[in-house]
């Protein structure tokens, strides 16, 4: 058996050993049942990367697998939602224009989409450990979920979600982006 195919071998242990727990962690994100053969692909993608050089995957941490995991059903969520399904296929489904609620202008929608992507790219320029934590917050995760998924302390968390969100805050403010007053 060569090393390569030892190293095969021993990724597909590992696999089959956290089979269970892979898809419990994509249904509790959310993901529809097609998605979790993706979302098992991405962690033995993961683990392949990080792990091969040091031929240590039979060894690896329960903990290390739900992690990856996680972070692979995030991973899988955000580029879901940046790349939603061909605009034209939902205009024809739903006989709309996609992205507009009833009453809406198309130019409301637009300027929604650049203020999104403003905030995404002031999130993109905060601190490495801030703009985790701040990504993960927006997209709806506690305290004590963030500090689960990333294996940091909450205190540590809480830290990093302030002071990310003072550096955000901050950031759009100085773009002219903040809060509307209503006269």
């Amino acid at each position: 058996m060569t090393a390569a195919d030892a190293l095969s071998a021993s990724l597909e242990r590992v696999m089959v050993r956290f089979a269970r727990m892979l898809r419990s962690v994509g249904r509790r994100r959310g993901l529809a049942d097609a998605d979790l053969d993706e979302l098992e692909q991405e962690v033995r993608i993961r683990l392949w990367r990080a792990l091969a050089e040091r031929h240590t995957i039979d060894a690896v941490h329960t903990s290390y697998v739900y992690r990856a995991a996680a972070s692979a059903a995030l991973d899988l969520i955000r580029r879901r939602r940046a790349r939603p399904e061909d605009p034209m296929v939902a205009e024809r489904a739903s006989g709309a224009v996609p992205g507009l609620a009833a009453g809406d202008e198309p130019h409301g929608l637009l300027e929604r989409r650049e203020l999104a992507a403003r905030i995404d790219r002031a999130v993109a320029d905060l601190a490495e450990p801030r703009d985790v934590v701040v990504r993960l917050h927006l997209a709806g995760y506690d305290r004590f979920e963030i500090a689960r998924l990333l294996g940091w302390t909450e205190p540590k968390v809480r830290n990093l979600l302030y002071r990310g969100l003072a550096d955000l805050r901050a950031a759009l403010l100085e773009q002219g982006i903040g809060p509307q007053r209503v006269a």
